[in-house]
């Protein structure tokens, strides 16, 4: 018996096991085969599914569950990222509630905790994917932190060391004053807020009474101050050229240099250079050999070298020194403004601009191939506008830090001897041997040497995703990495183009020399109908699981990517999802009709041959435009062409037509048609949808045990008949101009309305009269040479059409309809001819797309060359 409804919940927790149970995801390198890999944008170990998650996997598994059906080698690795700073401060934060602080413990009682806590909550977010179908081959799941792929980065860094790629040195970066550690740019978020800027005197060492007004939005970082400076060009401070200033409070003098880097126009053209606190005024200070006075603290508390709230917060400094200020006379005025404040990702804390003693990787010469080759095309960015944002970037690279001040994550393998020396080794054993051979220090032991207490940035492990997921840079000539290595494609998000994408690239090009994925597809981000980024902080975002819960994972899944073009965001609404569940329950019902007719072994109908010739044309040309689709890239657009075939001609037309009448049976060689059409549609359908599809494809036919439509074929298509096709089309114009012609004299759909057909093609109706008859309701059609006076007429094509009815027909009303479609038809007709007159489109545009073009064009003059003639006619 048959479910009434659909219920999701009864069939994807039993499908998914029975995938997993067959291996029917499971991949090895076959030579016999072409291969197809993705590998997943590795999420957090301290991740769970959101939104942004479930679009970006649902694309992936759509491309993976394709490429399986046609007959590839697809494998799709699943993964997970340790995360450093994220996880670390999930642990403390564990730690904290045990009643541990983290300085009380040594590294190897943290790691060990870490790994306890990675173990049980870090693969989460791998069961929540299967939970929407997501179609990895889970024998093949790493982890950044795993011993090979921790291996791997160890190695990749001595082995850039050595080649001169990497150093150590002082540079500013953003510190992070909670966590402790530098971080990278993408682990910095941006916040507009308000804030105050005050206007602060600096008294003019040697003439009383005379003052330099500068404006900061940090008056407790004015002890650290090592000038002021002004334009060369600003006439209004060119008396005080090289002379000195006292900074407030402090009475500590500092020059007054020049630079055109100051901008007059902005503020008070005053500029006061805190090098140790601020980036540009870090450069600025090189460039004119200022002293370095760093007066915060690594917690981002003042020290000893600001003389004055040593041991305060700099934000508790800030409100004091502003009060002091006011009291001593040397605050202006304050002012509030938009302001854009950097914070941590994963802390939240306000960074601080500091320098620090780090390890940077040289990116100039390394950058250049990655540059190269996705600015040729190798690699391919979807949407291509990215590639100018990729330029530029690339094109202003900066030396990447690479060193964090963590326990969690790859210890940088660096051990120093007591003096300083530093020995780059993968093992402490191996520097030690480096010390004693080729420094000659004999003596020396292990205990003499001390590792880097610092980790390497996430994004150090995670460039080598692609390679080190097939251990490719440990093992280069394994059997895995030779056939999986390039992958094909990547789905990730533009946010993360650089940080993680573009390094990808270049990781891809040093240790292989050639490129990690052929393209990539570039999703948007979901958002609100407000155009808000979904957050939990904003409280906006739905849970996927609860969606899943309420709507079936199919629902979910299509209704997402009924509106997600690649690049460009996506505004989230319940209602997209409740149109996936709809396209659920309309395929259900469909399965439900067929499966509940009798078949009997009667000669079929001729019209229903017919019908089955038609919309085998339609797949074949639907299957074309969905190909096109992918070949871009366009995954939502192939959707929206399936989505169509199937609730439109499929549900709408199709089975309209060949059902039989109530209670009737059906033949068989109908219903077999039927059936094979359905199993088409649904693995058509498959990688979008792939819980429904299964279960309906499984009950259509007698299955072998263990088989699934995750392994049968992808239909291919075939030829086109768009004769055929476009008979029915005008068939189907002409059975809605009839239906709309009941609905306007509100006749009953019981009553046969009499058709008579104006044609000189006579032939385009005969074999579909049945069908006309069958879903408008007509009675025997017949066809005349001139108009039939007092019935009620349109236009379809160049035919026209008449309805007899008892009765006036209103001549006024039907003049006016006919003016309006008039109407219509010539602007189409104008914009057709716009199109065709375009030469960049007839140039670019596919032929068939163009010859598409010119038969609107001939259909459109042909129908308002019939439409002139009926109202003339009308106007009598």
């Amino acid at each position: 018996m048959i479910s009434k409804t659909y219920a999701p919940q009864d069939i994807e927790a039993k499908w998914y096991q029975y995938w997993l149970e067959n291996k029917h995801f499971a991949s090895k390198p076959n030579p016999d085969k072409e291969p197809y890999s993705i590998v997943i944008p590795p999420p957090n170990v301290t991740g769970v599914l959101h939104m942004g998650h479930m679009l970006n996997n649902t694309i992936q598994d759509v491309l993976i569950r394709k490429a399986r059906m046609e007959g590839k080698e697809a494998c799709w690795v699943p993964g997970t990222d340790h995360a450093s700073i994220a996880t670390e401060a999930k642990v403390v934060a564990m730690l904290k509630e045990r009643g541990i602080e983290k300085k009380d413990i040594s590294r190897e009682e943290f790691l060990k905790y870490a790994h306890e806590w990675k173990d049980k909550y870090g693969g989460i977010i791998l069961g929540q994917l299967q939970k929407i179908g997501a179609s990895c081959d889970w024998d093949r799941t790493r982890f950044t932190m795993e011993p090979s792929l921790y291996e791997a980065v160890i190695d990749t860094f001595v082995r850039l060391y050595n080649k001169g790629q990497i150093y150590r040195g002082v540079r500013m970066v953003n510190w992070d004053p909670l966590g402790k550690t530098a971080l990278s740019d993408e682990e910095v978020i941006e916040k507009e807020i308000m804030a105050k800027l005050y206007y602060l005197q600096y008294p003019i060492v040697g003439s009383e009474g005379e003052f330099l007004t500068i404006a900061t939005t940090r008056p407790e970082t004015i002890m650290a101050d090592s000038a002021i400076c002004v334009n060369p060009n600003d006439e209004r401070y060119m008396a005080y050229h090289g002379k000195s200033v006292s900074i407030p409070l402090l009475n500590r003098e500092i020059p007054v240099i020049t630079d055109e880097y100051v901008t007059m126009d902005f503020g008070t053209g005053c500029l006061k250079v805190t090098p140790a606190h601020d980036l540009n005024d870090y450069e600025l200070g090189i460039k004119h050999k200022l002293p370095v006075l760093d007066i915060l603290d690594d917690a981002g508390f003042l020290n000893e070298k600001a003389v004055l709230y040593v041991g305060q917060d700099r934000f508790a400094a800030r409100r004091n020194i502003v009060k002091d200020l006011e009291e001593a006379g040397y605050l202006v005025k304050m002012e509030e403004y938009k302001s854009i404040v950097k914070t941590s990702e994963r802390t939240s804390a306000v960074i601080e601009p500091k320098l620090s003693l780090q390890w940077f990787l040289k990116m100039e010469e390394l950058s250049k191939p990655a540059l190269e080759h996705v600015m040729n095309d190798d690699i391919k960015l979807y949407p291509s506008k990215f590639k100018n944002t990729y330029r530029s970037w690339m094109e202003n690279v900066h030396d990447w830090c690479i060193s964090r001040q963590l326990w969690w994550g790859q210890q940088i393998p660096a051990f120093y001897l007591q003096d300083g020396t530093v020995i780059v080794a993968k093992t402490k054993r191996e520097a030690l041997r480096k010390a004693q051979h080729e420094m000659q220090l004999f003596a020396l032991t292990e205990e003499d040497l001390t590792q880097d207490p610092d980790v390497l940035d996430t994004w150090f492990s995670s460039w080598l995703w692609p390679i080190s997921v097939f251990d490719g840079i440990e093992n280069p000539d394994n059997e895995d990495i030779k056939y999986y290595y390039p992958t094909n494609d990547l789905v990730t998000g533009p946010d993360i183009l650089f940080f993680w994408v573009a390094r990808m690239i270049i990781a891809g090009y040093e240790w292989r020399g050639e490129l990690p994925f052929r393209n990539v597809y570039l999703t948007g981000i979901v958002r609100d109908k407000q155009g808000r980024k979904m957050s939990k902080s904003l409280g906006n975002s739905p849970d996927p699981l609860e969606l899943i819960e309420k709507f079936g994972a199919d629902g979910v899944r299509s209704g997402l990517l009924f509106s997600a073009p690649a690049g460009n965001d996506l505004l989230y609404d319940d209602k997209l999802i409740e149109q996936g569940r709809n396209f659920c329950n309309k395929i259900w019902n469909a399965y439900r009709l067929v499966e509940g007719w009798t078949v009997t072994e009667q000669a079929p109908i001729e019209s229903n041959k017919l019908a089955i010739d038609w919309f085998n044309a339609r797949i074949n040309q639907t299957i074309a435009e969905i190909q096109d689709h992918f070949s871009k890239f366009r995954i939502s657009d192939a959707l929206l062409s399936l989505y169509n075939l199937v609730w439109d001609d499929f549900c709408s037309k199709y089975l309209e037509i060949i059902k039989p009448a109530y209670e009737q049976p059906i033949d068989k060689a109908t219903f077999d048609g039927t059936i094979e059409i359905f199993e088409k549609l649904m693995c058509l359908l498959h990688p979008y949808m792939p819980f429904i599809t299964e279960e309906i494809w499984q009950a259509l036919a007698q299955r072998s045990e263990g088989e699934s439509i995750c392994r049968a074929t992808f239909p291919t298509g075939g030829n086109v008949n768009t004769e055929l096709l476009a008979s029915f089309d005008v068939m189907f114009e002409l059975v809605s101009k009839i239906r709309e012609t009941r609905n306007a004299k509100q006749l009953s759909p019981k009553i046969a309305l009499p058709l008579a057909i104006k044609t000189d093609n006579k032939g385009r109706y005969e074999n579909i009269e049945s069908i006309i008859e069958k879903l408008a309701n007509t009675e025997t059609i017949s066809y005349v040479s001139d108009k039939l006076d007092g019935a009620i007429s349109f236009v379809v094509k160049s035919d026209e059409f008449f309805i007899t009815l008892e009765g006036e027909i209103d001549i006024e009303a039907e003049l006016e309809a006919a003016q309006k479609d008039l109407e219509y038809n010539l602007g189409f007709k104008k914009a057709t001819e716009a199109k065709l007159a375009n030469e960049r489109f007839v140039a670019n545009a596919k032929p068939e797309l163009v010859e598409r073009e010119r038969q609107k064009l001939a259909d459109a003059e042909s129908k308002i060359k019939a439409l002139e003639e009926m109202i003339t006619r009308l106007k009598g």
